[in-house]
């Protein structure tokens, strides 16, 4: 499929794919006439790619994990590793949270001094 049916079937913009070409995570054939030819997996892989940031993914996480295979082992190890590095920005985040709640308690908490 080329570029322009690529794109509206995901939802995507040509340079969005282009871009994700030129890092590694699309392949596309080039056509004699220069254009690209994408297989038809193509929108599958892209759809995987948008599932995975919405978990929190980089698109460079995504890329390693694609070219480093993709197991049932190495896909649950790295949604393991990435349920790790989240519990760890929640508990980073929840005692911020306790920090501002005592903050607040005070009528004037950075200005004030008692």
């Amino acid at each position: 499929m080329r570029i322009g049916e690529l794109a509206t079937h995901s939802g995507l913009s040509r340079e969005a794919l282009r871009f994700y070409e030129r890092i590694g995570l699309l392949r596309a054939r080039r056509l004699p006439n220069g254009y690209r030819d994408y297989p038809p997996q193509s929108l599958a892989l892209l759809r995987l790619v948008r599932q995975a940031q919405g978990l929190g993914f980089s698109l460079a996480e995504v890329r390693q994990a694609l070219q480093e295979g993709g197991s049932a082992e190495d896909v649950g190890a790295w949604l393991q590793a990435k349920l790790g590095e989240t519990e760890a920005r929640l508990a980073d985040l929840q005692g911020l949270r306790q920090q501002l709640l005592e903050l607040t308690q005070n009528p004037c908490p950075l200005t004030c001094s008692n």
